[in-house]
């Protein structure tokens, strides 16, 4: 639902804070703290609902005094004059995804805008703030997984190495300090900008990593916090990627492939699961040896079909067009391929995601570790298996850094949000995240797949989380709300865009 975009707008450095809320934080202030948001209308956001600001952060906060600094983009929802009683900042995943439209997905939930400051934020490296970038490298499509001869296993790896080069190498000192720990600081000191004590929180996907932390280093700035679609925020982003095989492949075989076998009439792909399947590895089979071209110029091997079916299973609302694509690819003659039309630079979502995922957690094992275990993952989840997306750790140049644990201790409750069959951050991880977070609830959607649930459409789920954000009332026990049903592809409806990731 997010389109990497730009804006810029001015922040002047004078007070901002009342003094009693400045004299409470004195121990902790730098000279940035002294800046005022300055909000005006968006350059490069057409929407008249939304505001943009920017403000300037340390780039490293460890040597805050070093007159290096970043500039952080953000956005909010117009307040309504004199009604808003908090702020509660927004943070769309990745890591590494801009953030600053995602306020514009809460404009129809009028219990929580009649009630609160709505705020996003490009975090730093990414969006309209201060930018890292790999110059485009991109290890995850370089050759195909599933060819395990020892000359492509070597260039899987080979190209693993390259990106991590690319990504240090372009990103120089600055991309050091693009982790979870300089983040979260840049997220408090918007908090003291905003003039708030506490804020609020909903964090999709990685935004639940991100959540997490802020939590962990500012337990008594946390007023009322959700996670939706939760990765598991307490181990590190090598074993979280590891759940992407199985999380992908659930969804693949128990509602993606039933459900275009129900539509046979439309798709021509099988009415049964099974030959839905087995059309798929024959489509893929086909296009890795002979790549077709779609009207619109995209070329696609057996590497970009099993991408065109990863992003599709992230929401139900997808499903037609994967499958409507999927079709015309079924039955597309080969062509000869053509160079794709020139991508706009840079990268810096995806190289946001690089370096937080490298420089926050440290990794285990090389290239033989590395290719046993895409051996092991892809030979029992085909779709998604093979893939490792964050192989270049291996590689990685990693600088110190030691995340404080994030245990939930000293934290208020937080409301943990979770679909059953969530591909991209599978139902095991957030429940083992929930047991290791203490005081927080689990709010499991049961018979659902999609990744990002509140404020799309699920009744249930939208009244459990407004009355935790809104009323303060924090549910006593865990608890579930129903799903939602697939995607009728003959109906003319138009749902809301789904949300998406950075990671595929």
């Amino acid at each position: 639902m997010r389109k990497v975009v730009v804006a810029v707008s001015a922040v002047a450095l004078v007070a901002t804070l009342p003094a009693p809320a400045q004299a409470r934080e004195q121990d902790q202030r730098t000279p940035l703290h002294a800046q005022r948001l300055t909000w005006a209308p968006c350059d490069d956001i057409p929407e008249p609902t939304l505001e943009c600001s920017t403000y300037t952060a340390p780039q490293d906060w460890r040597s805050p005094g070093s007159g290096k600094t970043i500039t952080i983009a953000i956005s909010r929802l117009k307040p309504k004059p004199g009604r808003t009683r908090g702020s509660v900042v927004t943070n769309p995943g990745g890591p590494g995804a801009p953030g600053r439209t995602l306020p514009l997905h809460f404009q129809d939930r009028s219990k929580l805008v009649d009630n609160f400051e709505i705020v996003g934020v490009d975090p730093r490296g990414t969006g309209a703030s201060t930018n890292v970038t790999c110059a485009n490298a991109n290890s995850l499509t370089v050759t195909d997984p599933r060819d395990r001869s020892r000359e492509n296993v070597e260039l899987i790896y080979d190209a693993a190495e390259l990106h991590a080069a690319a990504c240090q190498r372009n990103s120089g000192e600055f991309g050091e300090v693009v982790n979870t720990e300089q983040t979260v600081r840049d997220y408090d000191l918007l908090r003291h900008l905003l003039g708030r004590d506490k804020i609020s929180w909903i964090g999709y996907s990685g935004g639940t990593w991100t959540g997490a932390y802020y939590a962990t280093y500012f337990p008594n700035r946390v007023d009322k916090f959700v996670f939706d679609s939760n990765t598991d925020f307490t181990t590190t982003f090598q074993n979280s990627s590891a759940e992407f095989g199985p999380g992908f492949e659930r969804r693949f075989r128990v509602d993606f492939l039933p459900w275009v076998a129900k539509y046979h009439s439309l798709y021509r792909l099988g009415t049964t699961a099974e030959q839905v399947r087995q059309k798929y590895e024959e489509t893929r089979a086909r296009l890795a040896k002979a790549p077709v071209q779609r009207p619109d110029g995209t070329v696609y091997n057996g590497v970009m079909l099993d991408l065109l079916l990863i992003q599709g299973l992230y929401s139900k609302t997808n499903f037609p067009y994967t499958a409507q694509t999927f079709s015309e690819l079924a039955q597309l003659t080969t062509q000869p391929t053509a160079a794709a039309a020139p991508v706009r630079y840079p990268d810096a979502a995806s190289a946001t995601a690089f370096a937080i995922s490298c420089n926050d957690t440290k990794f285990h094992g090389g290239r033989d570790y590395l290719a046993r275990e895409a051996e092991r993952l892809g030979r029992q989840y085909p779709l998604a298996g093979w893939y490792q997306t964050t192989a270049p750790c291996a590689f990685w140049k990693r600088p110190p850094l030691r995340l404080k644990p994030a245990t939930g201790k000293g934290v208020p409750p937080v409301l943990m949000v979770q679909s059953a069959r969530d591909p991209a951050t599978p139902l095991e991880g957030a429940q083992r995240a929930h047991r290791k977070f203490a005081n927080s609830r689990l709010l499991t959607v049961t018979d659902e797949g999609d990744h990002g649930v509140y404020a799309f459409g699920n009744p249930c789920v939208d009244n459990v989380v407004e009355s935790f954000l809104v009323d303060g009332k924090t549910p006593e026990r865990d608890s579930t709300c129903p799903g939602l049903p697939l995607p009728d592809p003959t109906s003319q409806a138009r749902p809301k865009t789904p949300l998406t990731t950075t990671y595929f």
